[in-house]
């Protein structure tokens, strides 16, 4: 994976001829997909499409069999299920979240938990959280050094429906500051909130709504 400076007009995440098999199951058999920077780009598909392995390949998380992946600037990824350590709270996880990003403070961490709505859990263990308030935390660990590209797996899984909303309001002001957003979604009235959509069909990618910023 190839990093470089994000640029006004750039292609925020590419992959070319990406296959991926486990064992003698193929899940991706050469994926080709461009992102432009500065949008909000749904990955779509079937259970079983190979969406989060493509996902993962994205982020880095997984080594493709064959086929390359180049991201333009500085990457961030949310899983489908929160990877936190039970024991801490989530002000100790934004804490060492702070020092790996090398943060100066936790401003916009705070602003992302004032917009998703649970500072009120901050000193509890995460042992003893919702679900729903897990996913929360792990979108802001995601989010708060301010990503050029974030990838997210289902992100709003559990939450209400003013936290959802909160969710697209977000992505929508990532947008309007030139950030990249990709989301794996399956609910189909997310379409409408996407600018573009890219659908995992026969083990390859189609976009089918939209062509990126």
């Amino acid at each position: 994976m190839t990093v470089s400076p994000p640029t006004a007009t750039s292609i925020a995440l590419s992959a070319r001829n990406v296959h991926k098999a486990f064992g003698k199951h193929v899940v991706l058999a050469g994926v080709d997909l461009t992102i432009r920077s500065g949008g909000i780009v749904g990955i779509v598909g079937e259970n079983g499409a190979g969406k989060t392995t493509l996902l993962r390949i994205l982020c880095g998380d997984l080594r493709p069999d064959k086929g390359t992946v180049a991201v333009d600037g500085t990457l961030s990824h949310c899983p489908q299920h929160p990877v936190l350590n039970t024991a801490l709270t989530p002000f100790q996880h934004l804490s060492l979240f702070q020092e790996a990003f090398r943060l100066r403070n936790l401003a916009r961490a705070h602003e992302l938990i004032d917009r998703l709505a649970f500072a009120d859990h901050l000193q509890v263990p995460v042992k003893v959280l919702s679900g729903g308030t897990r996913q929360k935390l792990s979108l802001v660990l995601a989010l708060m050094h301010d990503p050029d590209v974030v990838l997210l797996d289902e992100p709003y899984q559990g939450f209400d429906w003013q936290t959802y909303l909160a969710f697209w309001d977000l992505a929508a002001a990532r947008r309007a500051a030139g950030r990249t957003t990709v989301v794996i979604s399956h609910l189909a009235y997310d379409i409408d909130r996407l600018d573009s959509v890219i659908q995992l069909r026969h083990k390859t990618a189609v976009m089918t709504k939209g062509a990126g910023r």
